[in-house]
C-alpha cells in the first residue's frame, strides 16, 4: 500500500504524540516513586476523548482517527506491543523464592486466588451485570472475566516498584514475585478460556476449527478451544525450553547463528501463529515463548533477550500502553459509583484472602498486611486483562473504564504504601538483619 506524503505525516504526529507523552509522563511518575507503566496511561489518557477530546474533539478525531492508516498503523502498534509485552512477562516466568518460603508463596497463591475469584463469582450473580457484557453477549465469558478482575496480581509493575525501593532482592519481594508468578500463569489459562468463549472478528473460526467445521458459539466450539487452550499449555510449558534449547544449537539453524535477536523474534511469531492456527487468542503464543525462552544462557542469547525487551519497552510497549489510556473515555464511559464499590470490594477481597493465606503460612501480622498490599497491585496484566476482554467484545466500554482504572488505582496504593514503609525502616516481614530494611 502507497502512502502520500500527508498519510506519513499523520502517522508520525500520532505515533510521535503518544511515544513522546507515554515517555514523558511515564517519567515524572518515576519522580513521583509510582509506576512508569500508570504514567504511560496516563499519557494515553490525556491525549483520548477524557482531555484532549473534550477540549478539542474535532482536533482530536483528526488526530487520532478511528479508521484509515493512522488507525491501521495504531492497531498494529498495538498487537505488536502486546505481544512483546506477554513475551517479556512470560521471560520473568522462573523460580523466585527459596527454600523455606515456599510454604508462604503456596499458601498465599492457593488462597489469594481461590477466594477472591470464588468471591467474584458470587457478587457477580447478585447484581445487574447487563451494562458490563460487550458486543459479544456471553455471560459466562463475562463472569470469568469479572472474578479474574478480582484475583490478578501484577508481575511488572510490583516487580517495578520493589527495584526502585532498593528491596528486590530481599525475601519478601521473593515471596511477593513468587506468588505473582504463579498466578499470572493461571489467570492467563483462565483468561484464554474465556476469550475462546467469544466469537472472532467476522464470526468465522479459522485453522483447525475452520477445518473441523466448527461454528461460533456452539458447544462443541466451546469444547475445543478449551480443550486446545490447555492441551497448549501443557505442551509447550514441558517441551517448549527443549524444543527452544534444541533448535538453537542446530547447524541448520542459520537464523539462531547469524542473529539471535531475529530467532528469538521468529521464535515468538511461530508460537503465535500456532495459535492462531489452533484458534487459540495469539498473545498466548509470545507468552509461552517468553517462558520457553528464558531457559537460553549465555551472553550472546541473554544479550538477544535483553535487547528484544529493551527495544520493546523503548518502543512498542509504552505506546501499547498509551493506546490503552486512548481508548478510555472518563467523562461519557465511566460510572464512578460502580467503579467506587468494584475497587473498595476487590480491594477487600484480595487483601483478605492474602492476608489469611499469610498468616496460615507462619507470616507475622506485619509481612501479612504488607503482602496484602504489595499483591493487590494489578498493573500490567490487570490492563491486558481489560483491553483484550474489550477488543474481544466480552465486556463494555464502561467496565473497560473500570477495569483500567482498577488497575491504576491499586497499583499506585501499593507503591504508596510499600514507599511509606521502606522510608520509615520497619522490616516488610520478619527475615534475616541484612534483608530487614532497604534504603529507597
Amino acid at each position: 500500500m502507497q502512502l502520500s506524503g500527508a498519510d506519513i505525516a499523520a502517522l508520525l504526529l500520532a505515533v510521535g504524540l503518544l511515544l513522546g507523552t507515554a515517555h514523558a509522563v511515564g517519567h515524572l511518575f518515576t519522580l513521583m516513586h509510582q509506576p512508569r507503566v500508570i504514567g504511560e496511561i496516563v499519557g494515553g489518557l490525556l491525549l483520548g476523548p477524557t482531555v484532549f477530546g473534550t477540549l478539542a474533539p474535532q482536533l482530536q478525531a483528526t488526530v487520532f482517527p478511528t479508521e484509515g492508516p493512522v488507525a491501521a498503523v495504531l492497531g498494529w502498534n498495538y498487537q505488536i506491543g502486546l505481544l512483546l509485552l506477554m513475551f517479556a512477562s512470560g521471560a520473568e516466568m522462573r523460580s523466585v523464592f527459596r527454600r523455606g518460603e515456599g510454604r508462604v508463596v503456596g499458601l498465599v497463591t492457593v488462597i489469594g486466588v481461590v477466594l477472591p475469584f470464588a468471591a467474584g463469582l458470587l457478587l457477580f450473580q447478585v447484581f445487574d451485570s447487563q451494562s458490563l457484557l460487550g458486543s459479544a453477549q456471553n455471560r459466562t465469558a463475562l463472569l470469568l472475566v469479572f472474578g479474574l478482575a478480582i484475583a490478578v496480581t501484577s508481575i511488572p509493575v510490583i516487580s517495578r516498584i520493589m527495584f526502585d525501593l532498593g528491596i528486590i532482592e530481599t525475601s519478601f519481594a521473593r515471596i511477593v514475585l513468587g506468588v505473582a508468578v504463579i498466578e499470572d500463569i493461571v489467570v492467563y489459562v483462565v483468561l484464554a478460556l474465556a476469550l475462546g468463549m467469544v466469537a472472532s472478528s467476522g464470526g468465522q473460526e479459522v485453522g483447525v476449527p475452520s477445518l473441523l467445521g466448527l461454528e461460533q458459539g456452539t458447544t462443541a466450539s466451546m469444547v475445543f478451544h478449551v480443550s486446545a487452550t490447555l492441551a497448549f499449555f501443557v505442551v509447550v510449558l514441558t517441551l517448549g525450553p527443549r524444543s527452544f534449547r534444541w533448535s538453537r544449537r542446530q547447524r541448520w539453524n542459520l537464523v539462531a547463528t547469524s542473529n539471535p535477536i531475529a530467532y528469538h523474534l521468529l521464535f515468538i511469531f511461530g508460537a503465535t501463529l500456532a495459535c492462531v492456527f489452533l484458534g487459540i487468542t495469539p498473545m498466548f503464543g509470545a507468552f509461552l515463548a517468553g517462558i520457553a525462552a528464558s531457559v537460553g544462557h549465555g551472553p550472546r542469547v541473554t544479550h538477544a533477550r535483553e535487547s528484544i525487551k529493551s527495544f520493546s519497552f523503548a518502543f512498542f510497549i509504552p505506546v501499547y500502553f498509551a493506546i490503552v489510556g486512548l481508548q478510555l473515555d472518563l467523562v461519557r464511559h465511566f460510572d464512578l459509583l460502580f467503579f467506587t464499590w468494584f475497587l473498595l470490594f476487590a480491594c477487600a477481597a484480595k487483601a483478605a484472602s492474602v492476608y489469611l493465606g499469610a498468616r496460615l503460612g507462619g507470616e507475622s501480622p506485619r509481612g501479612a498486611r504488607n503482602l496484602a498490599v504489595a499483591t493487590n497491585a494489578r498493573g500490567g496484566p490487570g490492563i491486558v486483562l481489560a483491553s483484550v476482554t474489550y477488543a474481544a467484545g466480552i465486556i463494555s466500554q464502561e467496565f473497560f473504564a473500570s477495569l483500567v482504572m482498577l488497575a491504576i488505582i491499586t497499583s499506585l496504593l501499593a507503591g504508596s504504601w510499600l514507599g511509606h514503609v521502606v522510608r520509615s525502616r520497619e522490616p516488610l516481614r520478619d527475615e534475616p538483619a541484612k534483608e530487614a530494611t532497604a534504603h529507597p
